[in-house]
């Protein structure tokens, strides 16, 4: 059951990325009122906006509150994304609210993940984008072609190096902006708000997949990145709302599946945790499962995102250990992240 927490996270999400549908704010208001954790998330978001975006138009300053609230009413008006799309759009808030903690002079030279600091993480973000909004014809053909093809490994680290290397020249307020601008295109493209015109398949990144799995793709990793950013600077991040990140754990199952091939002892998979229980069979389905392997959702998208050990997650494994333990290892070595 969905509570009202949830309810109004999801909200200021849609918010934050000039999602919010007018009459949200019913629902909103009231909460705020009452909740003082919720009230501030507000404000911190309200905040972000205003830094990137400029004030909200007001004949001068206002109460946190009134704020809001004139932000809310003020603010133009969009559809909401279609549900392939949540997720991402649900990231891109959550980052920008991690990055709302900081100042122009914050430590955005803390190490965070590869050689990487927290605006270089954020300017891989801006790269990482960059093939989707091809695709969708955000960006001008010729930019960056998506990397197709057998060597899109090379030319992703070419691009990211290019991509790099530009942004370190320019204020990380500048970066942030740049990421949000095509993060905010991709979230008001058609394809973000109508699942049919989503369906066609498309390779980007090596990976021939319908459009609303490349949505979900984006998600993954900005929320890998957040991750990886609230890590290094000591800020929590929690994990995706449980249907967004079960919709993360369905796109690795099956990317993990086709890594797997048919060649492969089949291996019952079970995710269990937060929002239930699911299990596939990866591999061979025709031949006898060989072993059992139970994985919280959390630890799963993790694992394929890189950031855990195969070695050392924590799972339950019954059967032929060599079997799950090669299935572990496959989901790891996927990461590009």
């Amino acid at each position: 059951m969905t509570t009202d927490h949830e309810a109004v996270r999801e909200l200021l999400g849609a918010w934050a990325v000039g999602a919010l549908m007018p009459g949200d704010e019913r629902t909103l208001a009231p909460h705020l009122a009452d909740c003082d954790p919720c009230a501030a998330e507000a404000a911190r978001l309200r905040a972000v906006v205003r830094d990137l975006d400029g004030p909200p138009v007001t004949a001068g300053p206002l109460p946190a509150e009134r704020g809001l609230s004139l932000a809310l009413r003020t603010r133009p008006a969009a559809s909401r994304t279609a549900s392939h799309a949540a997720p991402y759009a649900a990231a891109v808030a959550g980052l920008q609210a991690l990055l709302g903690e900081m100042d122009e002079h914050g430590p955005w030279g803390t190490p965070v993940v590869h050689d990487w600091d927290v605006h270089d993480t954020v300017a891989h973000l801006l790269a990482a984008d960059e093939p989707l909004a091809v695709r969708l014809g955000l960006r001008v053909a010729g930019e960056f072609d998506g990397v197709d093809g057998a060597s899109w490994r090379e030319a992703w680290a070419a691009r990211t190096e290019e991509v790099l290397a530009r942004e370190r020249g320019r204020a990380p307020a500048g970066t942030v902006a740049s990421w949000q601008a095509q993060a905010k295109a991709l979230l008001s493209s058609p394809e973000a708000h109508d699942p049919e015109l989503a369906g066609r398949a498309t390779t980007l990144m090596g990976a021939r997949l319908p459009l609303t799995d490349h949505f979900l793709v984006r998600a993954f990793e900005a929320w890998v990145h957040t991750e990886d950013i609230g890590r290094a600077l000591d800020l929590p991040v929690p994990p995706p709302r449980t249907p967004h990140l079960w919709q993360l754990v369905r796109l690795a199952v099956r990317i993990l599946g086709l890594a797997l091939g048919s060649g492969t002892p089949a291996v019952a998979l079970t995710v269990a945790g937060e929002g239930g229980e699911a299990s596939w069979i990866l591999g061979e389905g025709a031949e006898p499962v060989s072993a059992e392997l139970v994985l919280d959702p959390v630890d799963f998208c993790r694992l394929m995102g890189g950031r855990v050990d195969p070695s050392v997650v924590a799972r339950g494994i019954s059967g032929d250990e060599s079997a799950a333990t090669r299935v572990l290892t496959r989901a790891a070595s996927l990461a590009w992240l």
